[in-house]
């Protein structure tokens, strides 16, 4: 079984339930919460993520990582400019929470993360432990 299986996302692409206590109380009023697109990859000392929140800016991100669990929290705002009578309009205000568990798989203290045009890429270190090595044989 590969550790990848071990990063089993606890949302599905609906709405989250209402007792969803991760997203904080500003994400929540912005209505339903919904998973992100998403991709992982493993390599021998990571697993790549790359979420795609459109519209998330950092001040509106919190990304959090423990022991067991890796998740990210994003809301886009949306405020009318002075003047603007909208014909039209698809866009909205949103909140995004992914949630992926792991068993203790992740070096915390080594995990780097950047949001770019809307993207979050996020390197999640393996510990020593869990990382490949190759065996000497005699």
């Amino acid at each position: 079984m590969s550790l990848l299986s071990n990063l089993v996302p606890s949302l599905t692409r609906t709405a989250a339930p209402a007792s969803a206590t991760a997203a904080p109380d500003s994400a929540r009023d912005l209505g339903p919460t919904v998973k992100p697109v998403y991709d992982l990859a493993e390599t021998a000392d990571a697993f790549a993520l790359t979420v795609h929140l459109p519209g998330v800016n950092h001040a509106g991100l919190e990304v959090r990582a423990d022991s067991e669990t890796f998740t990210v929290t994003g809301r886009r705002t949306w405020k009318k400019p002075e003047g603007w009578t909208p014909l039209y309009r698809e866009s909205d205000e949103a909140a995004y929470q992914l949630v992926l568990t792991h068993d203790n798989v992740l070096d915390l203290d080594k995990v780097q993360a950047e949001l770019r045009d809307g993207v979050l890429r996020v390197a999640l270190v393996k510990t020593e432990a869990i990382k490949p090595r190759r065996i000497t044989v005699s």
